[in-house]
């Protein structure tokens, strides 16, 4: 009797090792996914050029994926609570991979603005839940988690532009159709190494019920602490997305050329956001770390649009930015998962609704900017809007200021 008792309890090593498991099987599958953001970028001239379309209009690529994405977080938690974590990033893999794929075969622009769209769907159910996921399995805490998840990243980011440099040499179908045998790629390590979550993830949930509900990430925004960094995270996209999505256009380089640069972007981003972000958080307090970030990262800005003729400036500074935006990126998702006492998953969906309106907004008024006025212009009203987010972050200080103590807590 007392024999099998002991068989009947559950094995901690091997739960731990089957979370450690699943822990390490998103991040890879976040690699492959965050690819596919790199992978486009050298292309954005060789798409504009060869369907006969205006930098603005190639500029929707980025629009209309981060505009459905923004929309489609604010279902993630309701969804990711009745399918499972597992079956969630399954689905949004699926969904990236598809319409990836079929972007690579159509024909123009708005086809492939209308797919990317579609492809922001996907983007939103693997990102969001990917993030919770990671939280959640973690036994390393939240802001180890969050370190583990900027990592994936940056990892994935830079050497995206690489292989989409390489790809978009031979074609610019390349790298969307590259990105669809990535996600299969992603596929197979959730499938195969992550085990069935959803009563997981309740077990791991402690004293607090799931959400279920698609008004939660709107009753999440009752904490002004959310409010505060979601609305700084659109700001500060406007300089985010005008860098990544305009810069290449005012290059002067092929989609090798561009490819490289961004390589350099990426490894900066992942090199800080997993070993210099923390090393700031302990020093200087995640408010004061970010701020000084972002108001560095507005010069930076600045410099790009008074020197925009100039191609080492323009190429510097992007390699540059990319230090800047891994410390942030790190600095301000560990605040906004401790930002309240809600659902990681909830916290997520309304931070991210607000963050990736900037993220719509700005790759379009940038490219509209440089028709309208100058190629300068894009950069320093981006710069401009990461400097109000600054000022937004100290004027608001005293509704965030707690999450150094809730950081130091745990």
């Amino acid at each position: 009797m007392e024999s099998n008792i002991i068989q009947s309890t559950p094995n901690p090593v091997k739960i731990e090792d089957r979370r450690s498991k699943a822990v390490w099987a998103v991040f890879f599958a976040c690699i492959i996914a965050f690819m596919g953001l790199g992978l486009v970028d050298p292309i954005l001239p060789a798409i504009a050029n060869q369907l006969k379309a205006s930098p603005s209009e190639v500029t929707l690529l980025f629009t209309s994926y981060n505009a459905v994405m923004a929309v489609a977080m604010l279902i993630t938690g309701a969804i990711s609570t009745r399918l499972g974590t597992k079956i969630t990033l399954l689905a949004g893999v699926v969904i990236i991979a598809l319409f990836s794929t079929l972007g690579g075969l159509s024909g123009n622009v708005w086809s492939i603005v209308g797919l990317r769209g579609c492809w922001g769907l996907g983007n939103a159910l693997f990102v969001a839940t990917a993030l919770t996921a990671i939280v959640t399995l973690s036994k390393n805490g939240t802001a180890k988690a969050v370190i583990l998840y900027e990592a994936a990243i940056g990892l994935g980011i830079s050497v995206g532009p690489l292989l989409g440099g390489e790809l978009g040499s031979i074609s610019w179908r390349g790298p969307f159709i590259g990105v669809g045998v990535l996600m299969v790629l992603a596929f197979v390590f959730l499938i195969t190494l992550m085990p069935n979550s959803k009563k997981q993830h309740m077990k791991t949930t402690v004293s607090k019920p799931l959400s279920s509900s698609l008004l939660d990430p709107f009753r999440a925004m009752k904490h002004r602490s959310i409010v505060v960094f979601g609305i700084a995270a659109c700001l500060y996209n406007f300089g985010f997305f005008t860098l990544l999505a305009y810069a290449p256009f005012v290059m002067g380089l092929d989609a090798h050329g561009i490819g490289y640069v961004f390589i350099g972007w990426g490894v900066l981003l992942a090199f800080t956001s997993v070993y210099m972000a923390p090393k700031l958080q302990q020093k200087f307090g995640t408010v004061n770390s970010m701020c000084m970030m972002l108001t560095v990262f507005a010069l930076v800005l600045l410099i790009m649009g008074i020197w925009t003729s100039t191609q080492w400036v323009i190429i510097a500074a992007v390699i540059f930015a990319g230090a800047l935006l891994g410390n942030n990126n790190t600095l301000i998702t560990t605040a906004v998962m401790k930002a309240a006492p809600i659902e990681h998953s909830t916290a997520s969906a309304a931070y991210s609704f607000l963050r990736f309106i900037g993220g719509a907004i700005s790759p379009f008024l940038a490219g509209k900017l440089a028709e309208w006025f100058s190629p300068h212009i894009p950069f320093i009203v981006g710069g401009c809007f990461v400097l109000i987010s600054v000022i937004f972050v100290l004027t608001n200080r005293h509704h965030v200021k707690h999450v150094d103590s809730v950081e130091a807590s745990h």
